[in-house]
């Protein structure tokens, strides 16, 4: 069963290695959270990327606070080089946990990738999506949860 609304955000300990973060990284409280999982392997997730990436630079003044999961979906997936090669491509300066056991996946209640999950000052799930459809929805609803206009 996926993830309520409301929910409260679970820890993103039990990732079995951070990049961009001297172990895990402190969420800063009363901010806007993005939590994204992706895969190297996923067509989708590399897609999305460089749009996700503009999201994270362009709320971030505004009180964004973004991770990165990386969730593989096949053996070949727990090739960190092949992250570190995607890190370096997309220039993906947030934290990325690299979710190899599934921790993060299981306490998310998340199968997909690409899946975004966004979750408001007070740390409640404010909205969750999945695949290329669901990231049209990621921009307009961090500025909902920023507290932005629509453009």
């Amino acid at each position: 069963m996926p993830m309520r609304l409301g929910t409260e955000m679970p820890t993103i300990e039990g990732a079995t290695e951070w990049f961009n973060s001297e172990g895990m990284p402190e969420l800063e409280p009363g901010k806007v959270t993005l939590i994204h999982f992706w895969a190297v392997s996923c067509h989708i997730c590399h897609e999305t990327m460089p749009e996700l990436m503009k999201i994270k630079s362009k709320y971030e003044k505004d009180g964004l606070q973004v991770v990165a999961v990386h969730m593989p979906r096949y053996d070949a997936d727990v090739d960190v080089e092949k992250v570190k090669g995607d890190r370096a491509e997309y220039q993906m300066d947030q934290p990325i946990g690299l979710d190899h056991r599934k921790a993060l996946a299981t306490r998310f209640q998340n199968e997909y990738v690409p899946a975004f999950f966004i979750f408001d000052k007070e740390g409640k799930l404010k909205f969750r999506a999945a695949g290329d459809r669901g990231f049209q929805k990621v921009e307009p609803k961090v500025r909902e949860a920023l507290g932005l206009p629509n453009e």
